[in-house]
């Protein structure tokens, strides 16, 4: 995220000494000072200046993921997986963004999980690769040593690898926290093609930075009412050998995590509201890239919002029917009535699995009835991977089994 930011105390000049205040004729301790960059040197980075040195620990033992473990979808069909059979109403006051999650589906390059969370989570921080959370309901107050978020139903959270930070749910009978969460194993960013060289906007994308909201801080423990000498464990996923490449760790630290007095940089995490990108439209059907708001390595993330569709006198609004031969295609369904799926059984909280090497498009009769639309109110994410994906335990589990006959249905 190549837009420089600078928050709190730091010093005039990178790399010189930065003390603490201290008394008239004395000299302050140094605080220390954190260099968090990507690609070894070679990328965006930001400096961060902490209270305490960053590499202290006082204990590690394991953490034992939520299962990771996948199956292929073989033999190859379409799924309708139904999300919001995850999780009881009993369990969610006792359930977090973090150790709750459950992942639906899975490759060596990105991870889909869920979750509905009442709990405050534990300290935690993927040093995996990048986080892009999607707020389907309810709120958070998401507390990171950049600073802290506020993010509500229809917000994108992206966050760097290895940025510490906890989720503290707003309390919500009604509308509790629901997330859907992409875990790459690179970095997420905005599709190069919006971007100048210098990493700008670009006016034809479908925001810009006007439309993205930075951590607001600094944020230090007193600043949210606890102790800096507060003792904390902090929840890391990172690289071994268990499934999917991935493990956990706990690591305990002598000192409260929201440490940093100042930093400035290009990498830091950042909000962006569905509602504030603004749909691509023609004449003719638009292909999926228009949709495009996020990309990984070998995979991208697209939404589908409401939007004044097809203007051609002869439009088909509908998507034509498409193989994608390079890609599964990952549908989540947000809000709204989508047109193409229509008689399919898919609704709020439905995930379609359109994997490559199957033709799949509008369900029977809802290309003859989408003629004539001028509007489409529609909130949908999309993740498409240019690896095959594999069933998670959650996705495993709220599988309907059916979706792949819905073609069929109503014929003589």
């Amino acid at each position: 995220m190549a837009h420089y930011q600078a928050m709190g105390s730091i010093p005039p000049k990178r790399h010189t000494q930065h003390r603490r205040p201290a008394g008239r004729g004395k000299q302050g301790e140094l605080y220390y000072e954190e260099l968090m960059g990507e690609e070894g040197f070679s990328s965006d980075s930001s400096l961060l200046y902490h209270r305490n040195i960053p590499s202290t620990t006082s204990g590690a033992r394991e953490w034992t993921l939520p299962d990771q473990s996948t199956t292929p979808n073989h033999p190859l069909k379409p799924r309708h997986l139904r999300l919001h059979d995850l999780f009881a109403p009993k369990d969610v006051k006792t359930t977090d963004v973090v150790t709750g999650r459950r992942l639906v589906l899975g490759n060596g390059d990105v991870r889909i999980s869920y979750v509905v969370a009442g709990a405050d989570s534990p300290w935690y921080r993927n040093g995996v690769g990048d986080e892009c959370v999607y707020v389907e309901r309810g709120a958070a107050r998401v507390e990171t040593v950049f600073g802290a978020f506020d993010v509500a139903e229809g917000d994108y959270l992206v966050i760097p690898r290895a940025t510490t930070h906890r989720w503290l749910p707003k309390r919500s009978t009604k509308n509790p926290l629901r997330a859907y969460c992409i875990e790459a194993n690179s970095h997420i960013a905005p599709p190069k093609r919006y971007l100048s060289r210098y990493g700008q906007l670009l006016e034809h994308a479908p925001y810009c930075e006007r439309d993205l909201r930075g951590p607001q801080g600094p944020l230090l423990a007193e600043d949210v009412g606890e102790k800096a000498t507060d003792d904390a464990e902090v929840f890391i996923k990172h690289r071994g050998n268990g499934p999917g490449g991935i493990v956990g760790t706990v690591h305990s630290l002598p000192f409260h995590p929201l440490d940093v007095v100042g930093w400035d940089g290009c990498l830091y995490p950042y909000a962006f509201n569905v509602r504030d990108y603004e749909p691509i439209t023609g004449r003719v059907h638009q292909p999926p890239p228009v949709h495009q708001v996020f990309e990984g390595w070998n995979f991208v993330i697209c939404n589908f919002v409401p939007r004044k569709v097809d203007y051609h006198p002869l439009a088909i609004p509908v998507p034509y029917y498409h193989s994608n031969v390079d890609s599964d295609e990952i549908m989540f369904y947000v809000d709204g009535d989508y047109e193409a799926r229509k008689g399919s059984g898919i609704g709020k909280g439905s995930v379609s699995v359109h994997p490559g090497g199957h033709a799949h498009g509008p369900q029977p009769g809802a290309s003859e009835a989408s003629i004539g639309a001028e509007y489409f109110d529609e909130l949908a994410v999309m993740v498409d991977t240019f690896r095959p994906l594999e069933l998670g335990e959650g996705g495993r589990a709220c599988d309907d089994g059916v979706y792949a006959d819905s073609w069929n249905r109503g014929r003589g």
